[in-house]
């Protein structure tokens, strides 16, 4: 333990954390960032260093943190090369309103402006991804200080923070800081306080509401404290419910009004309801597939956010109202009549049954050797109440919001806005770290395993000892496809997949496992599902889920979406052969499926 006479800046540094209530800190090592580690090490009450295999997966468990233990994530790296690779993590906690603070190395300060070995601009390159806070401490003086302006900044903004400390300021020995001129006392602690709703703002959005005769409620993550509050309010209304991405996890999906998650990877319940709505109320959302809100001029909107800067940010509003969701819609359910047995009411509940129909049906169409949307809605019926889920991106992403309709009590999360591939298995292990009294489910595709998943699996295998409850099962869809992407060409760009640039190499998932020291599965044949995860869920240990798919299960945005693209998509598929003809008979199934059901 450091000394009065021996205590060092980057111990000051570690007993900021500790005062912050910090937890744990993930990264890697490097040469930058040792004097900082070693103060982690000599410090009796310092927060866990958590180590990841790369600085990228380190700064989506620093998100995950945020995200999933509603706290500050704390991630750190050595100049150079690490603190680049921390951008990704960063730009996915800017673009999800998620609070992180990057602790970066930095040369020492008689080198800088040298061109000297790993030496970049750091103040540069953080500019745009932690704009709110970027400041390199220039005197041990300010060290206290600044610390204590990343985190307040971090909660404040729900944006990263990035705090630069050079190599030799880190060795420097920590000042006693009084109140002399140019020296800044400041202290940790930081609160939000509630925030309630402006009566003005509350009548006037009620006049609106009471105007309309179909009302829509679009919920992101800004009302995941506010469940019971929406929920009341949609079955006062007869409102139909969707759902952002962010928002899917804080909404009962089993509730008659609530369709779905909206957008291209949505249900065709949400495009329904969106597409007929001639209100709408958006709560604590910013979601940006703005081609799936209404029409402009179609519905007459109100937006409730505790950010007024997102106001009007998506669809044209006509009142918007700052406040703490749950407050506001307590206050507008108040002053609205009740709608029972309205007309709107029972569209919205046919367009729901309908769509739960199309999706039980969706599932159960037959592949080779599996459909990935029945494994999915197997995982769903078996993840635990109180699971953590993290989902990676691709086309599992569809598979989550169209099959997994889980308990509220799931915490579940994904890079979002930012969609990066590679974000779930270090999601998983931030989740884990958070609550390792907890189960977590990975859900990821093959493409992201091979980017960036298969190293954090190493991660896993190193930490998973120490975790009271082991259940950390990850399943894989493998379909050796960049399957999204292959369908965004035939979409998007009319033209067939680009077998090139879209085929994955095999890889033995189940095997990797097994030499990490893991349990591995694989999976080929249907009936071999159900009885698969549940050895999954009872083991010892984590496991990987090696689920092989049929990559020509079609993803295809929500119809009526979709009804214009179809055309370009068989074309696509006509000019891809023998491959693209079974692919064009499964998306006809698709279609014949949606039609019989709309």
């Amino acid at each position: 333990m450091a000394t009065a006479d021996t205590k060092t800046v980057a111990d000051l540094m570690v007993e900021r954390l500790h005062d912050w209530g910090v937890d744990r800190v993930y990264g890697y090592p490097g040469d930058g960032n040792n004097p900082f580690l070693l103060a982690l090490r000599r410090s009796q009450a310092a927060p866990a260093f958590i180590q990841a295999k790369h600085e990228e997966a380190a700064a989506f468990m620093a998100v995950a943190e945020a995200k999933y233990g509603r706290q500050v994530g704390v991630v750190t790296s050595t100049q150079g090369p690490g603190a680049v690779h921390l951008l990704n993590g960063l730009y996915d906690a800017k673009l999800d309103s998620a609070a992180v603070v990057a602790l970066v190395a930095q040369q020492h300060t008689s080198v800088l402006g040298s061109d000297y070995q790993q030496e970049i601009d750091l103040q540069t390159l953080f500019h745009d991804v932690a704009s709110p806070y970027i400041q390199t401490v220039a005197s041990p003086d300010a060290v206290p200080m600044v610390l204590d302006r990343a985190f307040r900044s971090a909660l404040t903004y729900l944006q990263p923070a990035v705090v630069i400390v050079p190599h030799d300021l880190q060795q420097a020995q920590a000042p006693e800081i009084g109140q002399e001129h140019g020296q800044i006392v400041t202290a940790p602690g930081w609160s939000r306080g509630r925030t309630l709703p402006r009566e003005r703002d509350i009548e006037a959005a009620s006049e609106i509401i009471e105007a309309g005769d179909r009302v829509a409620i679009l919920a992101g993550r800004g009302m995941r404290d506010a469940q019971r509050e929406l929920i009341e309010l949609a079955e006062h209304l007869g409102a139909g419910v969707t759902m952002s991405l962010l928002g899917k996890p804080y909404v009962d999906e089993s509730h008659s009004l609530v369709a779905g998650t909206m957008g291209h990877l949505g249900t065709t319940a949400a495009a329904r309801v969106l597409q007929d709505c001639d209100t709408l109320i958006i709560v604590g959302s910013n979601d940006p597939w703005t081609e799936f809100y209404p029409a402009p001029g179609q519905a007459r909107a109100v937006q409730i956010d505790i950010d007024p800067s997102m106001l009007g940010n998506r669809y044209p509003i006509e009142v918007g109202i700052v406040s703490d969701a749950a407050a506001a819609l307590e206050a507008l359910r108040g002053r609205l009549h009740a709608r029972p047995g309205s007309q709107w009411r029972r569209d919205v509940e046919t367009h729901v049954a309908n769509w739960h129909e199309i999706s039980r049906l969706r599932a159960a169409v037959e592949a080779s050797p599996l459909n990935p949307e029945l494994v999915v809605r197997e995982l769903a019926d078996r993840i635990p109440p109180d699971a953590q889920l993290a989902i990676d991106v691709g086309s599992c992403v569809y598979h989550y919001a169209r099959q997994v309709r889980m308990a509220t009590t799931v915490e579940a999360h994904l890079s979002s806005t930012l969609a990066s591939m590679g974000c779930g298995v270090p999601y998983g292990i931030g989740a884990k770290e958070v609550a390792p009294d907890r189960p977590v489910v990975v859900l990821a595709g093959d493409g992201a395993m091979q980017m960036l998943g298969n190293n954090e699996l190493v991660t896993v295998a190193s930490r998973w000892p120490s975790w009271p409850d082991p259940r950390f099962v990850v399943v894989v869809l493998h379909n050796r496809d960049l399957a999204e992407v292959s369908w965004e060409q035939r979409e998007f760009e009319a033209q067939p997949r680009f077998e090139v640039s879209q085929q994955l190499p095999a890889f033995d998932f189940a095997g990797y496992a097994e030499l990490l020291g893991l349990r591995g599965i694989r999976i080929d044949d249907p009936s071999r599902i159900p009885s698969a995860l549940d050895e999954a869920f009872a083991s010892d240990r984590p496991v990987v889920v090696e689920a092989i798919t049929d990559r020509d299960v079609p993803l295809l945005p929500p119809f009526p979406h979709v009804d214009e693209k179809l055309d370009a998509i068989r074309g696509a598929l006509g000019e891809e052969g023998a491959a693209g003809a079974r692919a064009r008979d499964l998306l006809d199934t698709y279609v014949r499926i949606e039609m019989e059901h709309r």
